[in-house]
């Protein structure tokens, strides 16, 4: 019994040692997904196809299904990719600055850069392109970014109450989303062409706009 088991255990390991080797990938799977975001963008979620992806990403079909899934599945990992590219650089230029005016005028600068990038098609996949997608789980997705961002804009206020920036009865819950919405606003202009120099200039006068206080005093410098 015992040499009929080692046998066995024998045999199997044949089997496996046999058995051909998978091929590597022929594609950059993070470069394949940037890929597909261009797809997206030229021709919106509606009009990409199975046989676009195909043809964008460079993957043949049978590797496309096996490894990002149909449309809607890819769709989610680009978005999610993006949201997680893009909201990284935001937080950078949210925090980084000391002064609080800089930091809100770096964040919403960032917004027109990042719109307005040469080599890119103008404005954002995450405002532009999937809130025209009929799908729960993208609408809650964006719900959940957007209340994300926030909230870190209103970490980014109390941080200016602590260091005196603005006053203690600032109101950032409001403001927060203030500047949040002015951030898709100059998104959505710059999708529709306005130029960037008009919308960092416009940008500039939205922090102005959002650092007044409740009373309508200008928040202080420092």
């Amino acid at each position: 019994m015992i040499n009929n088991k080692r046998q066995g255990v024998l045999n199997q390991m044949i089997h496996n040692k046999s058995r051909p080797v998978g091929r590597p990938r022929s594609f950059d799977e993070t470069r394949a997904l940037e890929k597909a975001t261009q797809v997206f963008w030229s021709k919106g979620y509606d009009g990409v196809t199975i046989d676009d992806l195909v043809a964008g990403m460079g993957v043949g079909r049978p590797s496309l299904y096996a490894v990002f899934g149909d449309k809607r599945a890819i769709f989610l990992r680009v978005l999610r990719a993006y949201a997680e590219r893009k909201g990284a650089l935001a937080a950078k230029a949210l925090f980084s600055p000391q002064r609080l005016r800089d930091s809100i005028a770096g964040f919403l600068r960032f917004a027109v850069e990042s719109a307005t990038e040469k080599g890119s098609a103008p404005g954002c996949l995450i405002v532009c392109v999937a809130p025209l997608v009929n799908d729960t789980e993208v609408q809650r997705f964006l719900q959940r970014t957007v209340a994300g961002g926030a909230a870190l804009v209103e970490r980014r206020f109390r941080d200016g109450i602590r260091a005196g920036d603005i006053p203690p009865d600032f109101p950032v819950a409001v403001r927060a989303i203030q500047v949040t919405d002015f951030a898709r606003g100059l998104t959505m202009r710059a999708r529709i062409g306005t130029p960037r120099k008009t919308l960092l200039r416009d940008a500039e006068a939205a922090t102005n706009l959002v650092l007044l206080s409740r009373r309508g005093n200008a928040a202080p410098e420092r």
